[in-house]
C-alpha cells in the first residue's frame, strides 16, 4: 500500500483542482458537440450527450440503408435511462400484437397496442405515423410514444409502419397512410374499437401524414377523426425560415438532413408543390377536426408549428399550440428520462381523452392559442 507523504497530502487538493480545471474543457466541448445551438435545457443536453457517446454518422452523408442501421435519438433514451439505472422504461400497458393490415394494394406492417383500462365495451382508437423524414426509422423506433399514447388516453393504439423513399417514392407514404385510416373506419370494431371515437396521431414526418389522412377522411366523407394531434410535424417546403436558419445545425435533426429526407422521397422540386407536402402554403384544412400542434423550441420544424397554427386558425379549424422549451425534435418519446416529454404526454392524453368523451356530433375544441410550455 502506498502511504502520501505530508507534502503529497497536503498537495493532493491542487492537483484533484488542476484535474478538474484538465477536464473541463474537454466537458464542455462534449456539451457543444451534443447541443451545437447551446439552447438545451440540463434534462435535454444529457441527453443528447448519451446520443453523442453513441456515435451516429452524419444522416445526409449516407445511403438509405446505412442510415437506417444508425443510432437513434430512442436508443440514446436507451442508454441515458440505464446511466439513471432504470432497467426497465417503457411505458406499461395491456399487451401489444404485431400483424398487416389487409390494405389493398399494400399490406401494411401495423402494431396494435391495448391500454390497461376497466371498461368493458369497445375502447377508442388512435391511429399513429411514425417519423424519420419519409426514408428512416419504423414502429419500433418509436415505440415509446405509441405505448404513451395507450397509456395516456387509454385507448387502443394502431402504429403503421407506411412504405419508404427512396424505394417508394412521393406519394407512396401518404398513399399509406389513407389506405389505414380507411382501414381502420372499416375495421375498428373487429379489434375492439369503437368506430365512432377515431383520433390520428403523428410525428415529425408522421405528423404531415396525420394532417394529410384527416384532409383525405374529409375529403372521402369517412368518418372524421374527434381529433388530430400533429407532433413537430412537417408543414411546408420552406427551408429558410426562422426555426431553420436558427436551428440549421441543431441535433438530432438538422437543415442538411432534412434536404437529405426531401431529396430520398421526392423525384424532384416539382412535387414539392404539392399541398401533401406544402400544407402551410397550398392545403386546403378548412373543416378538419380540432387539431394539437406540439412543438418543439430546438428544433428546425419550429416555424412550420407556427404557420401551421397561423392557417388552421384562419380556416376556422379549433387549435391549440404548444412549445416546450428546451428540448430537441424527438422529444416526446423520452419520457423516460425528460420531464418535459412526461408533460407533453399528458397534455396530448388529455386532449384525446376530452376528444373521445365528446358527443360524435359535436366534438370537443382543445383550448384555442399559443402556448408556451412551463420552464
Amino acid at each position: 500500500m502506498t502511504t502520501l507523504s505530508r507534502r503529497g497530502a497536503m498537495m493532493l487538493p491542487f492537483g484533484l483542482a488542476g484535474l478538474t480545471a484538465a477536464c473541463a474543457p474537454a466537458a464542455r466541448q462534449m456539451a457543444m458537440n451534443a447541443d451545437p445551438t447551446g439552447r438545451a435545457d440540463p434534462e435535454m443536453l444529457s441527453l443528447l450527450e448519451s446520443y453523442a457517446r453513441l456515435n451516429p454518422l452524419p444522416i445526409e452523408t449516407l445511403g438509405a440503408a446505412q442510415a437506417r442501421q444508425q443510432p437513434s435519438l430512442a436508443d440514446a433514451v436507451r442508454a441515458r435511462a440505464l446511466e439513471q439505472q432504470n432497467i426497465n422504461p417503457q411505458r406499461p400497458i395491456n399487451s401489444q400484437q404485431d400483424l398487416a393490415l389487409t390494405t389493398v394494394p399494400n399490406a401494411l406492417q401495423a402494431r396494435i397496442y391495448r391500454p390497461i383500462t376497466r371498461s368493458s365495451g369497445p375502447l377508442p382508437v388512435i391511429l399513429y405515423f411514425h417519423g424519420g423524414g419519409w426514408v428512416i426509422a419504423d414502429i419500433e423506433t418509436y415505440d415509446a410514444s405509441a405505448r404513451a399514447l395507450c397509456a395516456e388516453a387509454e385507448a387502443i393504439v394502431v402504429s403503421v409502419h407506411y412504405r419508404q423513399g427512396p424505394e417508394v417514392r412521393f406519394p407512396g407514404a401518404h398513399d399509406d397512410a389513407n389506405l389505414a385510416y380507411a382501414w381502420l373506419v372499416t375495421n375498428a370494431a373487429a379489434i375492439g374499437g369503437d368506430p365512432n371515437r377515431l383520433a390520428i396521431v403523428g410525428e415529425s414526418a408522421g405528423g404531415n401524414l396525420a394532417l394529410n389522412a384527416a384532409i383525405f377522411a374529409r375529403d372521402r366523407r369517412l368518418v372524421a377523426p374527434r381529433t388530430v394531434v400533429a407532433i413537430y410535424p412537417v408543414g411546408g417546403v420552406d427551408l429558410e425560415t426562422p426555426s431553420y436558419t436558427r436551428f440549421a445545425n441543431a441535433k438530432p435533426l438538422n437543415k442538411p438532413m432534412i434536404q437529405w429526407f426531401v431529396a430520398n422521397y421526392t423525384t424532384g422540386p416539382a412535387q414539392l408543390q404539392d399541398p401533401r407536402l406544402d400544407i402551410v402554403g397550398r392545403a386546403d384544412l378548412a373543416g378538419l377536426p380540432p387539431v394539437l400542434l406540439v412543438n418543439a423550441e430546438i428544433d428546425p420544424l419550429a416555424s412550420d408549428g407556427d404557420r401551421l397554427a397561423d392557417k388552421l386558425r384562419a380556416a376556422n379549424v379549433p387549435v391549440t399550440h404548444t412549445v416546450y422549451p428546451g428540448v430537441t425534435h424527438e422529444f416526446f418519446g423520452a419520457d423516460a428520462v425528460l420531464t418535459k416529454a412526461k408533460q407533453a404526454q399528458r397534455q396530448v392524453g388529455e386532449a384525446l381523452r376530452t376528444a373521445f368523451s365528446a358527443p360524435a356530433d359535436v366534438p370537443t375544441p382543445p383550448r384555442q392559442g399559443r402556448r408556451r410550455a412551463a420552464m
